[in-house]
């Protein structure tokens, strides 16, 4: 594919500085709709991400180095030209064919009237406009991944479901097939993202690939797994403050507590500043996992929290524990499965790794956060969950912390769990408000940018409607916490496994199908291809066959675990309805007994 190589017309009665210069405060503050992604060819995104990405290779790595970066660009793009001559955009793997600088020279030529024509804004006021909100780095990133997917006080009961042996095996696939997701995201992001076109979340990614539709599923399903994850964490806060208060505290006053703490905490609305608070979520989380692991090492399991779930356990004479290699003989299919999902639900973080990637500086470090926070959650997962199992067996918990019988050290660990677990709904209350503020309120609403000073005062307002609907939600819904099956099999699963590869088999089918005659305009947004349709995927995909094979099949073995997924999910559900002595919400007692 050739990038068409024209003048840019400079009028010479264009606009006044001052006019400029609101133009590109009006550019910041998101007033401006410069074109609609569905409407923009794919060779256009790739064209200016490559010349984003060589910006970030010239600019300088420190904090708060935006300055230089838009000096070099606004300079005539001579040093931008280079560097992407030089280094392809720094996307050498996954080149989209040769991309020519647009030169800049003055021409008394009058613009045609077009309906999306370029904004008279100089390349360094629409740089800096439009990285004016990015400002984590990686290693905000790295604790942002931790907090969000580390949660290892799952994975002993995940083991007690699959065996000792399917859940090594289990856990390690599903690990590492989560790390190449999230290469395959970040791969993507390099490629489609840029100063002028940039990607605020996962749903953009989706739209700049397959159009609309995939937008609608993603926003759907994103929204829904945020919104049903607070709500889980709030009532597991809830359950942890009724430890705390040796239950004399109503339940439904200490899911309010977590919600109300959620309200405080969720007025942080950058991830910048979320990350130093995730840095001690990350420490916090540590700590109890030595904790726990020592405390199991002395004393017996928690049998009367054992007994809550198991009304024909017999607590004056428990049955020894057990370890088995493979999947445990008295457990079914469905218990195997729902073990499966807690895998799945364990690695599921890709959800919001764009949202983390559109607010970085460079989102080009954006593998250093993940590779330290995949080695790190690895790790933890396999120890702490092997180590679980073969103290506790059949009566790991779920929260492993409160399954231990000693009184003192289950409130130590289910205080310190409280407050990294509002640390973390926080995290997925940010995103998933983020994806609403900008998926409905200004697609439908025309709200303002978040960035911008009314923005801001909007999220003030909108954080404590979102907590306090969770709270009325998670407290009417009885049993919420069984929905972390479905959630695991239809929306986690998804977006950290299926969804990855779909997007990268799309994007590498219209990225490969460029004939050497398809000449791309950047000037007129034009695009001149010599044909249409299923023919173009399909020469698009024989390209780099083999590696479109492995993603197809790793496509496929993800809608199978899905559809296994929902199966155990809703029959666990429907059991749990069936056989539960009180389908009432709003109860003051505590589901811990």
């Amino acid at each position: 594919m050739m990038i068409h190589q024209d003048n840019i017309a400079v009028l010479d009665d264009g606009p006044s500085v001052a006019e400029k210069r609101k133009d590109s405060e009006n550019l910041q503050a998101g007033n401006i709709l410069y074109m609609k992604d569905s409407e923009i060819p794919i060779e256009e995104f790739i064209y200016f991400a490559k010349l984003s990405r060589a910006r970030e290779l010239s600019s300088p790595s420190q904090p708060g180095h935006i300055t230089a970066s838009t000096n070099a660009t606004s300079s005539g793009g001579d040093a931008v030209d280079q560097s992407v001559k030089e280094s392809g955009g720094g996307m050498a793997p996954l080149n989209c064919g040769e991309v020519e600088h647009l030169s800049r020279v003055e021409s008394k030529k009058k613009p045609t009237p077009e309906a999306f024509a370029p904004l008279d804004i100089s390349e360094g006021e629409w740089t800096q406009a439009s990285r004016a909100a990015r400002t984590a780095t990686w290693v905000s990133i790295f604790y942002l991944i931790t907090t969000d997917v580390l949660g290892p006080f799952s994975t002993g009961y995940a083991f007690s479901q699959m065996g000792l042996a399917p859940g090594v095996v289990l856990y390690t696939v599903f690990g590492a097939l989560a790390g190449y997701s999230g290469f395959l995201l970040w791969r993507l992001f390099l490629q489609l993202d840029s100063d002028e076109h940039p990607l605020r979340g996962y749903s953009d990614l989706a739209l700049r690939i397959y159009g609309p539709w995939f937008q609608h599923v993603c926003n759907i399903l994103q929204s829904f797994q945020f919104f049903l994850t607070v709500m889980v964490i709030m009532i597991t806060n809830g359950q942890s403050i009724s430890q705390l208060s040796e239950n004399k505290l109503c339940f439904i006053i200490s899911v309010l507590i977590s919600a109300l703490a959620g309200c405080v905490i969720g007025q942080i609305r950058t991830l910048k500043n979320l990350g130093w608070v995730g840095s001690v979520s990350v420490f916090l989380n540590l700590f109890v996992i030595f904790a726990t692991m020592g405390v199991m090492a002395h004393s017996p399991p928690n049998y009367i929290l054992y007994a809550t779930t198991h009304p024909e356990f017999n607590i004056e004479a428990p049955d020894p524990i057990s370890v088995s290699i493979t999947a445990p003989p008295e457990l079914t299919l469905v218990d195997n499965v729902n073990g499966l999902m807690n895998a799945v639900f364990s690695f599921g973080g890709a959800t919001m790794f764009v949202e983390l990637m559109a607010e970085m500086r460079r989102p080009m470090d954006f593998w250093k956060g993940l590779l330290c926070a995949d080695l790190l959650i690895f790790l933890c997962y396999m120890v702490y969950g092997i180590y679980c199992y073969v103290m506790q067996g059949q009566y790991a918990y779920i929260n492993s912390y409160q399954g231990i019988s000693p009184y003192n050290w289950q409130t130590v660990c289910n205080a310190i769990e409280l407050l990294t677990n509002v640390i973390a709904a926080v995290l997925y209350a940010n995103i998933g408000m983020k994806v609403l503020y900008n998926s409905v309120g200004r697609h439908f609403f025309r709200i303002p940018d978040l960035n911008s000073a009314s923005g801001k005062w909007i999220w003030a307002f909108f954080v404590p409607i979102y907590w306090m609907l969770a709270w009325v939600i998670a407290l009417s819904v009885p049993q919420i916490t069984s929905w972390t099956v479905l959630v695991g099999a239809g929306a986690l699963l998804q977006f950290t496994y299926t969804f990855p590869v779909f997007l990268a088999l799309g994007f590498r089918a219209q990225r490969d199908s460029a004939l050497p005659e398809e000449i791309y305009d950047p000037l007129h947004r034009r695009v001149e291809r010599v044909d249409h349709g299923l023919k173009r995927w399909v020469r698009g995909l024989r390209k780099e066959l083999w590696w479109n094979i492995f993603d197809g099949v790793i496509y496929v073995g993800s809608l199978v675990t899905c559809v296994l997924g929902l199966y155990a999910g809703f029959k666990t559900l429907v059991e749990g309805y069936i056989d539960s002595p009180s389908l009432v919400g709003w109860q003051c007692s505590s589901p811990t007994g």
